[in-house]
């Protein structure tokens, strides 16, 4: 069976619509919350493609992610044994941090929506076709520098990197898991830091919000497409030691 983990790091951030779509594809998934203190898997080679969600803060604020360099540990092991990652959000972020990006000393958190524009770099790849054109809700807090070489495959109105990708791992700045109970969430999440025009961006996410699915659809369907996530990746045994008594 396909088993995917997802990295959660605030209770109001999961994955949303995602999960829909892939319980309709036979996808089964694992939840793992290091903000609780629980740890993350050893080895990537028991999953078929690691999911890094949103989050609270920005990947510069070490303070608030104690748990931030077990989790790098992990996305590079997923890196190295070339499987599927996708990173939403805050998983964007270090998903650019990982490939040598440096996160902006800026902290504050945003969420705005923008018309998604492809690059050329962009122009044969699913995922930013299936956004191209189109109304997409950016959400995070603080941002992630490229790193020298490294070129987004989609942009917003200003010209900011929305979508990246790397070998077998794609960073999306813009949230096509989120809904708008989830937005109300992160406002009722006690102590989180908000954008100043949250109630706006929820507003807007209601209007939107057929066409908004419409666009989660596009994108699952290019991300299913592009990194081959219904074909289930070998997976060494799990053996289990038996204790023998010493009359046999």
């Amino acid at each position: 069976m396909k088993r995917f983990v997802a990295i959660q790091h605030s209770y109001s951030e999961f994955l949303g619509t995602v999960e829909k779509q892939l319980e309709n594809r036979g996808i089964g998934f694992s939840y793992f919350r290091p903000f609780t203190g629980q740890s993350l898997p050893a080895s990537a080679l028991q999953f078929d493609a690691l999911w890094l969600l949103g989050g609270a803060h920005a990947p510069a604020e070490r303070d608030h992610l104690p748990w931030l360099d077990e989790e790098l540990r992990l996305l590079h092991a997923f890196l190295k044994a070339r499987r599927p990652v996708v990173g939403l959000g805050f998983g964007a972020l270090l998903l650019a941090q990982a490939a040598g990006g440096a996160p902006e000393p800026q902290h504050e958190p945003y969420a705005y929506w923008t018309t998604a524009r492809a690059t050329d770099a962009g122009a044969a790849d699913a995922v930013a076709r299936a956004i191209d054109g189109r109304s997409v809700l950016v959400a995070a807090s603080g941002r992630t520098g490229l790193p020298e070489g490294m070129v987004p495959l989609a942009t917003d109105d200003e010209g900011r990197w929305i979508l990246l990708r790397r070998d077998e791992a794609y960073g999306l700045l813009f949230r096509p898991e989120m809904t708008p109970g989830m937005i109300e969430d992160t406002i009722m999440e006690e102590g989180r830091p908000l954008p100043g025009d949250i109630g706006a961006v929820l507003a807007r996410a209601r209007e939107l919000w057929p066409e908004f699915r419409e666009t989660t659809d596009r994108v699952i369907a290019a991300l299913v497409s592009e990194l081959d996530l219904m074909r289930e990746r070998r997976k060494p045994p799990v053996f289990r030691i038996q204790a023998v008594s010493g009359d046999q």
